[in-house]
């Protein structure tokens, strides 16, 4: 039996994102021959899902990586590079071991390689590219929406950045190193210390076993060129007021934009709805009539169009992105208890633990449509919202939460040191607080402008978890918007919106607080190996097992009447381990590959519904 996902598909093809990306199309074949040759297939992987299959070098992530800034021209480097592993001490190689398939990590079996590389070893990739004669006048930037570790670039010999951070998409202005015809080489060198370093790395391990996985190196999402003017925008900021029927854009720019002004255009579909002008780094707000507020029930976006204008009145830059407007909260409810409050009226958020792991890609889903999957399925087993565990999704991934109506729990990925539940904070050295917080503030940068993102967690059960207070005032510094979940699980701090628990199986609820809402951030993970569908055959974990599916299917509706009493008596949310397996962790809704939805997905999804609208009967 394969369960497919039907409705949600028709509401990603809106009107506004056809637009978009009809406008940004990558111009295939210019990236040299490295995109076109043949030579690759999968590494031997154990299982496989069905997205694998319509993988080649020439359709690879090509669509657009940066939904909520979009740009007409760019070009994709995803495809095929030249690598090597060597020691860490040596120099550029000379001959390269082969081909491997960007942007799929090194050990993944769609990377077409699938070997470890180690502490010790060093990744090399090498392509060349040639540019179309139109982009010759301008600055060019190479981007990568994330490289784990730490990335040094070279073009055509120059040595042009070095970055450190597995999560957080960075650019190099390349323009100085480019020859002015030809083919231009890049060269990349990623080391990346695993779990043997202080790094953040979520449940990445030398040595997989039980609930933590096999090492991502390297390259792992999309790799890009793009051709910009002196100065443009390197960035948007789109803050939601949903009381006031606001919204206020922020336009960053590279160069000196002193004298330079920034045009907001705000649409309805295709039809303007509003316009405003400001000064480039200072909000401008966007008043709407007749406000249309986004939320998982109605995922309503504004289409926006934003343009740089000099000091001449002439258009410098323009970029197309949305946004959505709504409200979360921590407030009483009629009864004096608090709860989450989306867009001014009490709701409960319910859904599952969401990793991330792919069977073939590892880190990196087989294609857009792989990872729209995830999302697709969430909604369609009723639930409302995902918990992204340890780990940082590509941009697409939120745009189809912001698109299809998925709320967002955004963990940080975790790293350094573990303390126990009674413990004290643990003490960082100074690199690594320093790496935490750059790593930190980068996500909260990169995902600010998505509606769909609504909670910040920082820590999770004491992984790496230090100076709790001082990272939540950092977070509330940087987004007093959003709630702040200080730490789910374990070593609560009494600051942030929430006390969260966890619980196996569970559930259970914290005491209700003055101040905070209470939320069980884990519970569950009830266990089903499916013969055919598993990352190996024998020896596989969970919390606690079954051997059919109505067993865990029995299993699972028992523990959501055991939920009923909790929410009444207090509980703001729950969050259920998990969406799918991962590696021998077999605690998930879905199987690792994606092909069976393991309970009855009718009596499954009538009963998370239900549980959504638990609050409903509570309202004003």
């Amino acid at each position: 039996m394969r369960n497919h996902v039907r409705m949600a598909r028709v509401m990603g093809l809106a009107c506004l994102w056809m637009i978009m990306m009809a406008a940004a199309r990558p111009l295939v074949g210019q990236a040299g021959p490295a995109a076109e040759e043949p030579g690759w297939s999968p590494a031997q992987g154990r299982i496989m899902t069905r997205w694998a299959a319509a993988v080649t070098p020439d359709n690879v992530h090509p669509e657009y990586p940066r939904p909520q800034m979009v740009r007409t021209d760019w070009m994709s480097l995803n495809g095929l590079w030249d690598y090597a592993i060597q020691p860490r001490d040596l120099e550029q190689p000379e001959e390269y071991a082969g081909r491997i398939l960007v942007p799929f990590p090194v050990e993944s079996s769609l990377s077409g390689v699938g070997r470890s590389v180690g502490e010790a070893n060093q990744l090399w990739y090498r392509r060349t590219f040639r540019l179309p004669k139109n982009w010759r006048s301008q600055r060019l930037l190479l981007n990568f929406e994330a490289v784990d570790w730490e990335t040094t670039v070279w073009i055509n010999g120059h040595k042009v950045g070095t970055h450190r951070g597995g999560y957080d998409p960075f650019s190099f202005d390349v323009t100085h190193a480019l020859k002015q015809r030809g083919e231009q080489e890049i060269v990349i060198a990623v080391w990346d210390p695993a779990d043997t370093g202080t790094q953040p790395r979520g449940k990445q391990v030398r040595e997989p076993r039980g609930i933590w996985y096999t090492s991502v190196t390297g390259i792992w999402q999309s790799v890009w060129l793009e051709p910009v003017s002196e100065v443009h925008i390197r960035a948007l900021y789109i803050t939601p007021d949903a009381a006031r029927g606001r919204a206020y854009v922020r336009a960053e720019c590279a160069g000196d934009a002193t004298a330079y002004g920034i045009v907001v255009q705000a649409l309805d579909g295709k039809s303007p709805v509003v316009l405003a002008g400001g000064r480039v780094g200072r909000d401008v707000p966007l008043s709407l009539k007749n406000p249309k507020l986004w939320s998982p029930d109605s995922p309503f976006l504004y289409g926006l169009r934003v343009k740089l204008e000099d000091g001449y009145g002439r258009d410098v830059d323009q970029v197309e992105s949305y946004f959505g407007l709504r409200s979360i909260a921590v407030k009483p409810d009629a009864g004096g208890v608090n709860r989450l409050f989306l867009n001014g009226r009490p709701l409960f958020q319910f859904g599952p633990l969401d990793q991330g792991w792919w069977p073939d890609g590892l880190y990196t889903a087989a294609s857009d449509e792989a990872l729209r999957y995830d999302v697709e399925a969430t909604k369609e087993l009723g639930f409302n919202l995902l918990r992204k565990h340890v780990k940082i999704e590509p941009r697409r991934f939120y745009y189809w939460c912001d698109r299809l109506g998925v709320l967002v729990w955004q963990d940080m990925p975790s790293g350094d040191g573990y303390i126990r539940p009674r413990d004290p904070d643990f003490e960082r050295s100074l690199p690594s607080e320093e790496q935490f917080f750059y790593e930190l503030s980068q996500m909260i940068a990169t995902l600010y402008s998505h509606p769909s993102i609504v909670m910040w967690i920082p820590f999770n059960e004491g992984w790496g978890q230090f100076k709790t207070p001082e990272v939540v005032q950092f977070i509330r510094k940087l987004d007093p918007t959003r709630l702040i979940n200080n730490t789910s699980g374990w070593s609560d701090r009494g600051v942030g919106d929430v006390h969260d628990v966890h619980a196996y199986p569970g559930p259970t609820a914290p005491e209700n607080e003055a101040v905070r809402a209470a939320v069980l951030g884990e519970f569950g993970g009830l266990g089903l190996p499916v013969a055919g569908h598993t990352w190996q055959e024998e020896k596989n974990w969970g919390y606690r097992s079954f051997k059919t599916a109505e067993e865990l299917t029995a299993s699972y509706l028992d523990l959501l009447k055991k939920l009923e009493p909790l929410i009444d008596g207090g509980l703001a949310a729950a969050v259920y381990t998990q969406t799918s397996d991962v590696e021998i962790e077999i605690n998930g809704l879905l199987t690792y590959d994606r092909e069976l939805i393991k309970m009855d997905l009718e009596r499954v999804a009538q009963a998370n519904r239900e549980i959504v609208r638990r609050l409903d009967r509570r309202r004003p």
